[in-house]
């Protein structure tokens, strides 16, 4: 299949849910964190690396990693809005960043300051990781200005790993994975094969006994715990650190892309089936353990003690997105939107400067976002995924374009034989299902274009050129709309999702949530939050599934949402709210799954 991205510099984003939290990312979370960089020290470990001040090492080992996504994050802002002062203050960062680098390449300041002489002795340290993050800002940096002195410093990272691990020379496991696809993207930029050759080298050393270090010594966490159990090709389950698998996975998925060897692919299938049908929550979460950050048994999907790691949910949008590039599949996009509205995206505050880590689904008001963590990857994270949240939303085919998510705004892309066409949706998703696209190749030509039609939609009508099209004339192929047509300048598509309000009921298997029920309209799953029922305590409600439950949009509520209004069984008032909301107004209780009374039916 090998379906090829569409940028999302050429993806304009421009809508009442996206473009507000964009602003926001842009006027405030990304100069908080750069403010807490500097706050904490992880900018000035470089200058000190380099020998530009004196002081010693703060913090963590793998706090590079954190300037390095911000960077990241800073290069995906500037590639929409070229800021003057922003990109000083990069450029001002990526000097330190070079001249902290060793001379033959290496760099991590950690090491540098604090223990040169255990460089490559402890697999669970980090150095490849901090590097994967320093070479996928690189690439982003250089795609954004042009600029390639943080690019070049990968590019001498890069080769220092080269010279150092592969095929007759060192053996490496990396502890926590991010080097592996950050390589895919450095050959991407580069053309350089040898890049994703040493991708596929670091992937083939797991499972083979070969990992060292902490992880390894660690008897309740040991090789699975950093998905070194088994070779990579034989995984059949997901195990361990859920950011770690989940990269693992990503990375997999690059390499196939990249080689077109289809060595991983039935492993692919295999693990993405344990982890979406047995390991994931209704919000897209993954990862229930405090304990070692990610899985334990299938089926072991508790609401109050839910780990759910922020950067887990946004990793599983890094992989589902592969994965439809790879297989052309609707139901990893389907995944990628579950991240988008609610796991990944209940990480951060309204206001953009306070983040969840952990993202439970029922608090009895004791748990809350805050404003950066000894440990920060989650800030630092979404500042880089939020941004490039376009990415996501078309995909190139082989015959055309394929419609992932819906988002206001316009795109343009080549649909094959050099044809160039801008696409513009006009939607108000993900209040409402309807979604009108205006198709405009520079001249009349016949292309593809699919259309998802989402795992949750039970019913759509389908309009093009003005003339209605009955399910018995579309063509459905693995989840999209297939409209095989000549097109020409004007042409319309309006597609309209059903989008009833929807009682979700878990597998009996899950025992947390036996008796139980969520709520879900279209890709927004609802959770029911004390500020708007004062007369409701913790966890002593329920709902029927025959009480309707009526949509109210309130502007004025949350940044604007669509709330669902209905009655408590006993007859109280009861109001739900999106769960990527809460914990934005007074402290008090949550629920996403809520205890359902006896009565039953499909649909609320």
């Amino acid at each position: 299949m090998n379906w090829q991205t569409v940028p999302f510099t050429k993806v304009k984003i421009d809508d009442v849910f996206w473009r507000p939290r964009l602003d926001v990312l842009r006027e405030v979370t990304i100069q908080a964190c750069l403010a807490q960089c500097e706050e904490t020290g992880r900018i000035a470990n470089f200058a000190k690396a380099a020998g530009l001040m004196e002081g010693e090492f703060e913090g963590i080992y793998f706090n590079d990693s954190d300037v390095y996504k911000v960077l990241e994050g800073a290069a995906y802002l500037l590639m929409s809005n070229r800021d003057p002062e922003l990109e000083a203050e990069a450029d001002r960062i990526i000097e330190l960043i070079a001249a902290a680098q060793e001379p033959d390449g290496y760099l991590c300041t950690y090491y540098t300051l604090v223990a040169p002489e255990s460089k490559w002795t402890d697999m669970e340290k980090h150095e490849m990781y901090n590097g994967g993050h320093l070479i996928e800002a690189a690439v982003a940096y250089y795609e954004a200005t042009g600029k390639r002195k943080l690019l070049d410093t990968a590019c001498r990272l890069a080769d220092h790993y080269d010279s150092v691990f592969g095929p007759g020379k060192r053996h490496w496991v990396e502890g926590h994975e991010e080097i592996e696809l950050a390589l895919v993207k450095l050959y991407r930029v580069t053309q350089e094969e040898r890049y994703w050759k040493l991708a596929l080298w670091l992937l083939e050393e797991r499972g083979r006994g070969l990992g060292k270090g902490m992880i390894w010594d660690k008897e309740e966490w040991g090789p699975a715990y950093c998905q070194d159990d088994v070779p990579v090709r034989d995984i059949e389950r997901v195990t361990g650190h859920a950011v770690r698998a989940m990269y693992l996975y990503t990375a997999m998925a690059d390499v196939v892309h990249a080689s077109g060897d289809p060595a991983y692919v039935d492993a692919l299938h295999r693990v993405w089936a344990h982890t979406v049908e047995r390991n994931m929550y209704v919000t897209g979460g993954i990862g229930p353990s405090r304990h070692n950050e990610g899985f334990t048994h299938d089926y072991d999907l508790p609401n109050e003690t839910a780990y759910c790691e922020t950067c887990a949910a946004i990793a599983m949008a890094f992989w589902n997105h592969r994965m439809n590039l790879l297989f052309g599949d609707a139901k990893y996009a389907d995944v990628v939107e579950r991240e988008m509205y609610n796991g990944a995206l209940a990480g951060i505050s309204l206001s953009g400067d306070k983040f969840f880590y952990v993202n439970p689904l029922a608090s009895k008001g004791d748990h809350h976002r805050v404003e950066w963590f000894g440990t920060s990857c989650c800030p630092t994270n979404l500042v880089r995924y939020l941004p490039s949240i376009g990415q996501y939303a078309y995909a190139r085919t082989d015959d055309g374009l394929a419609v992932n998510q819906f988002l206001n705004g316009e795109a343009e892309f080549e649909a094959g034989g050099g044809l160039r066409v801008k696409l513009k949706q006009t939607t108000n998703y993900p209040w409402d299902g309807k979604v009108e696209l205006a198709v405009n190749p520079e001249r009349t030509g016949s292309f593809v274009v699919r259309l998802r039609v989402p795992g949750w939609c039970r019913g759509y009508k389908l309009k093009v050129g003005g003339e209605s099209v009955s399910g018995a004339e579309a063509l459905t192929d693995r989840g999209y709309l297939v409209l095989d047509r000549e097109w020409s300048p004007g042409d319309s598509i309006v597609l309209e999702l059903d989008m009833p309000v929807e009682a979700v009921r878990a597998r009996a298997e899950v025992e947390a949530d036996r008796g139980r029920m969520a709520v879900q309209r279209g890709p927004v799953v609802y959770c029911v939050e004390q500020a708007d029922n004062p007369d409701l305590t913790y966890d002593d409600f329920t709902l029927s599934a025959r009480e309707p439950l009526h949509l109210h949009y309130r502007p004025d509520l949350l940044g604007g949402v669509t709330v669902l209004a209905g009655k408590e069984h006993s007859g109280k008032p009861c109001v739900l709210i999106p769960y990527y909301a809460w914990d934005n107004r007074e402290a008090g209780f949550m629920q996403v799954w809520i205890r359902e009374a006896e009565d039953r039916s499909l649909y609320l």
